[in-house]
């Protein structure tokens, strides 16, 4: 199974929202990056990769934790842990640093609650242009049959 490093998903607002997850329930190995080398390749492990099991939080509430389930569906393997991985930096420390970050703020803004869409009715302008579109676009269509004076 490959691990992409994924980036930070931009910001709602200036500060993004952290959630606070601590680090004795997350699992952090050091692997070898891909990519180009050098003289210091397959020599250092400076890729983090994180591993969170939802379940097994202590943290959060059942309803928090199904809410993240859901909303990280995509992210979460057969085990139920999200995998993230970073290695954008070439230091341990930088990487590790950042992949935290990143869970954090995954599981903040899983936590989001979304806003209520509150249904409302096309006003008549909008209505009377669709209606006129669509009597354009089938006189345009009436026009392309075939000609039976062949």
């Amino acid at each position: 199974m490959a691990i992409e490093s994924y980036m930070l998903p931009p910001p709602l607002s200036q500060d993004p929202p952290q959630a606070f997850i601590p680090e004795a329930e997350m699992e952090i190995d050091f692997v070898r990056s891909s990519g180009p080398g050098g003289q210091k390749v397959n020599k250092t492990s400076s890729k983090a990769q994180l591993r969170w099991n939802v379940d097994r939080s202590a943290v959060f509430t059942p309803e928090e934790k199904a809410r993240i389930k859901t909303q990280l569906v995509n992210r979460l393997n057969k085990a139920g842990e999200i995998v993230l991985a970073s290695d954008e930096m070439r230091s341990q420390p930088q990487n590790r640093e950042r992949v935290v970050e990143l869970l954090r703020t995954l599981v903040a803004r899983a936590l989001v609650p979304e806003k209520e869409r509150i249904p409302t009715h096309p006003r008549r302008a909008a209505k009377e242009r669709r209606l006129d579109d669509k009597a354009r676009q089938g006189q345009k269509k009436q026009t392309r049959g075939k000609s039976w004076e062949e």
